[in-house]
């Protein structure tokens, strides 16, 4: 859960994914990763981390990025799925988990969003332009890159990766997809955010997605090309292994 400056929203998040882990009887963990807040994200991260035993906090001294704070996130999970649902309280955290059961059959479910008038006009302008340019760059046909996306962990162990800040989902759903593993796209819907603004949409934020997306072409386009095994521990490897039997 990578949150900066959330201290407003950072509680409900966690009780929310709190919520659907008893709903759906998941045996979870939630990572707090505290990215160089500057206001009480950190001292709330902590008092939850005492009211709830599946949740541990990280700190970064000085903001890293989204992505950075996935990647740390992931590292110090004990479980075998990773998701990311940021501390902002805009993603419900059922929408994402009742398909967990579908990771029996894919090693990543990508969520795209139904609701999207819950977004203002520029903002879903927006995403369609990004979603176009990326799937005609790299040949995707995704609907939406940028969601809670699920993962088998085992899949993203070595894996070559470039994008600290907001790039970094779809830079993996590119490697991973294109690595030839096996995923599914379901429906889920997005909540307001309670409080503050969005910080993927800043002229910063839109700046690195920029040099982060040209440094991915050439690296998919120009760059050698090296194949690597399927993960031993994913779906996608069992299924290849059953139908060379």
């Amino acid at each position: 859960m990578p949150s900066l400056n959330e201290a407003n929203n950072i509680a409900a998040a966690v009780r929310n994914v709190a919520e659907a882990f008893r709903q759906f009887d998941i045996d979870g963990q939630i990572v707090i990763v505290n990215d160089g807040s500057s206001d009480d994200t950190g001292r709330i991260a902590e008092e939850l981390s005492n009211q709830y035993p599946f949740v541990k906090v990280l700190h970064h001294q000085s903001p890293q990025g989204i992505g950075a704070s996935f990647w740390d996130g992931v590292w110090q999970s004990d479980g075998e799925i990773v998701t990311m649902i940021p501390g902002d309280g805009e993603n419900d955290a059922p929408e994402t988990l009742r398909y967990l059961g579908l990771m029996d059959h894919v090693d990543i479910v990508i969520p795209f969003v139904y609701n999207k008038n819950v977004r203002s006009s520029a903002r879903r302008l927006l995403s369609t332009v990004y979603r176009g340019i990326i799937n005609i760059a790299f040949g995707m046909t995704l609907n939406y890159m940028n969601g809670t996306v699920m993962y088998r962990k085992c899949i993203l162990e070595g894996l070559v990766f470039r994008s600290k800040g907001f790039f970094y989902q779809t830079e993996l759903l590119i490697r991973t997809i294109r690595e030839g593993y096996l995923f599914a796209e379901v429906p889920y819907a997005l909540n307001m955010r309670a409080a503050g603004e969005s910080k993927a949409t800043t002229f910063k934020s839109l700046k690195k997605v920029t040099g982060n997306f040209i440094s991915l072409f050439a690296d998919i386009h120009l760059g050698e090309k090296v194949k690597r095994p399927l993960a031993p521990g994913s779906v996608t490897a069992e299924r290849w292994r059953a139908i060379r039997q």
